[in-house]
C-alpha cells in the first residue's frame, strides 16, 4: 500500500514538474490557437473572404496545436505509439504550407514569392502524402527542415531588398524577419532548440496586430474625416432646397425631402412665387449618394439658368437637357414641372421621363402626363407640354419614384393606385398635414428605405383671384 502511495506521488511530482516546464509553451500554443480562431471568426461576421487573414488563421491555428503536440506533458499522457509520432511529423511538414502562401499573399515577395510558394508548397504536399502512405520519416524530416531552410533564406533577402513603402510595412516585414530568424535558428538546430521559435512566432504575431490597430486606426480617423465631410454636404445640399414657398392668396405648398443615405439625387425647386403665379420643380438623378448629389446641384444650376422661360415648362425642360448634355458622367436625370397661373386659371405641365403627377379634384384623382426623354442623355430631345383648367380646391402632387416604387417586405410596390387613394383619404387636410400622411405611410409600408422620398403638394385656391 505504501508502496502504490509512493508511486502516486512520485507520478504527480513528475507531471507537475513536466507541466511547469511547458506551461509558458502550452499557453502560447492556446494563444496562437485562439488568435487564428479569432481571426476566423471575424472573417465570418464580416461576410467576407479575406485570402490573407484566411492563410494568417490557419498558419497560427497548426503553429499552436503542433506546439500542443510537441509539449512533454501530452507525450506523459498519451501512451508512446509509432500513429503518434507520425501525427506529429506531419502537422510539423502542414505548419509551414499556410505559412507560405500567406508570406505570398502580403505581397512583400513579389512575383519570386509566387514561385517560391508554388515550388516549396508542392514539395511539402509530396512529404506528407508520403508520411500519410508510411514512407519513412527520417529523410522526409530532412527534407522539411531543407524546404523551410532554404525559403526562409529567400524569405530574408527578398524582404530586405525591398522598397519600404509605408512605416506598417517596416512593422510587419521586421517581425517577418525576427520570426524567421529564430526560424531559421531552431531548424539548423541551435542550442536553444525548437522552444526558441515560438518566441518568435509570438513577436511575429505581435507586429501584425500592431499593424492591424494602426491601420483600424487610421481607417477610423478617415471614417470620421469623411463623416464630416458629409455632415458639411448635407448641410450644402439643403442649403440649395429653397425656403418654404412665401405666403400667397393662391397656392399653398408643402415639400418634403428625404434622401436614403446623408446626401442624395432628389431635387425640388420655386421657379416662380410671386404675383399669382408658382412654379414647381422636381427632379430625381438615377444613382445615390455623392455622385447623385453633386448632379442633383447642376440640377440647381441648370433650372435657374432657365428662369426666363418659367411660364413654358417645355422650353423649360429642353434647355435644362442642353445645359445638363455631357456633364453628368452619364448619370440620367428625371424631372417634371407645372407651371401655376391663378390669373388665366391654368396650370402648364411637362415631364422629362418622371412619373405622373396627380391632381385631386373634387374627391377623385387623375393622372397627368406629358412625358419626353430624361435629361443629361440626349441632346437633340425635345418636350412637349399640355395645358388644364384649374379649379378652385384642386390639390396637385408631385413625388419622386422613392414614393410609388418602395418595397414591403414581400417585394410589393406601394404603387400609383395606392398613392391616389391616400391622396384622395388627404382630401380635409394641408399640404403639410397630406405631405406627413404620404410620408408615414411609406414608412410603415417601407420601414428600410431604398431610395430617396421627395414629396411634393400644391392647393390653388381660386377663390382668392380678383
Amino acid at each position: 500500500m505504501a508502496m502504490v502511495l509512493l508511486d502516486t506521488e512520485l507520478t504527480a511530482s513528475q507531471v507537475l514538474r513536466v507541466f511547469h516546464r511547458d506551461e509558458i509553451f502550452l499557453f502560447l500554443g492556446s494563444a496562437f490557437t485562439t488568435v487564428g480562431l479569432v481571426i476566423g471568426g471575424f472573417m465570418i461576421i464580416r461576410r467576407r473572404f479575406d485570402v490573407l487573414l484566411f492563410w494568417l488563421a490557419l498558419f497560427a491555428i497548426f503553429y499552436g496545436q503542433r506546439m500542443w503536440m510537441r509539449s512533454e506533458l501530452l507525450a506523459m499522457i498519451i501512451p508512446p505509439s509509432t500513429f503518434f509520432a507520425r501525427l506529429k511529423s506531419i502537422i510539423d511538414f502542414l505548419v509551414a504550407l499556410p505559412a507560405f502562401f500567406f508570406f505570398d499573399a502580403t505581397g512583400f515577395l513579389g512575383k519570386p514569392g509566387k514561385i517560391l510558394t508554388l515550388v516549396a508548397s508542392g514539395v511539402l504536399l509530396c512529404v506528407i502524402v508520403a508520411a500519410i502512405a508510411g514512407a519513412p520519416m527520417g529523410p522526409l524530416r530532412t527534407i522539411n527542415n531543407v524546404v523551410v531552410i532554404c525559403a526562409l533564406l529567400i524569405l530574408a533577402v527578398e524582404l530586405l531588398r525591398r522598397p519600404i513603402p509605408d512605416k506598417n510595412f517596416v512593422v510587419a516585414r521586421n517581425g517577418l524577419l525576427i520570426f524567421a530568424a529564430f526560424a531559421l535558428w531552431n531548424n539548423l538546430g541551435g542550442v536553444l532548440g525548437y522552444k526558441s521559435e515560438p518566441y518568435g512566432f509570438g513577436i511575429f504575431l505581435g507586429c501584425l496586430g500592431y499593424v492591424a490597430a494602426r491601420r483600424a486606426l487610421e481607417r477610423d480617423q478617415q471614417l470620421n474625416a469623411l463623416q464630416k465631410e458629409l455632415e458639411v454636404a448635407k448641410r450644402i445640399q439643403l442649403s440649395i432646397l429653397p425656403p418654404e414657398f412665401p405666403t400667397s392668396a393662391y397656392f399653398r405648398v408643402a415639400a418634403r425631402y428625404v434622401p436614403m443615405t446623408s446626401v442624395a439625387g432628389d431635387f425640388y425647386d420655386f421657379l416662380e412665387a410671386k404675383d399669382g403665379k408658382a412654379g414647381l420643380l422636381i427632379a430625381d438623378v438615377s444613382g445615390h449618394g455623392v455622385p447623385a448629389a453633386l448632379i442633383a446641384s447642376m440640377v440647381k444650376v441648370a433650372a435657374n439658368s432657365q428662369r426666363e422661360h418659367a411660364a413654358h415648362p417645355a422650353k423649360l425642360l429642353a434647355g435644362m437637357n442642353a445645359t445638363l448634355c455631357g456633364n453628368t458622367q452619364s448619370q440620367f436625370v428625371t424631372a417634371a414641372y407645372v407651371y401655376l397661373d391663378a390669373r388665366t386659371g391654368e396650370l402648364h405641365y411637362a415631364a422629362a421621363a418622371h412619373l405622373p403627377m396627380l391632381v385631386l379634384r373634387d374627391g377623385k384623382v387623375a393622372s397627368v402626363e406629358e412625358n419626353g426623354l430624361m435629361l443629361a442623355l440626349f441632346s437633340s430631345a425635345t418636350y412637349t407640354s399640355t395645358t388644364q383648367q384649374l379649379r378652385e380646391g384642386d390639390r396637385i402632387l408631385l413625388y419622386t419614384d422613392g414614393i410609388a416604387e418602395a418595397e414591403n417586405g414581400s417585394s410589393e410596390q406601394f404603387g400609383h393606385d395606392r398613392l391616389c387613394a391616400l391622396l384622395q383619404e388627404s382630401a380635409k387636410l394641408s399640404p403639410d398635414e397630406t405631405v406627413d400622411l404620404i410620408l408615414t405611410r411609406i414608412n410603415e409600408w417601407a420601414p428600410s428605405q431604398d431610395d430617396d422620398r421627395t414629396v411634393l403638394v400644391c392647393d390653388y385656391m381660386a377663390g382668392a383671384q380678383t
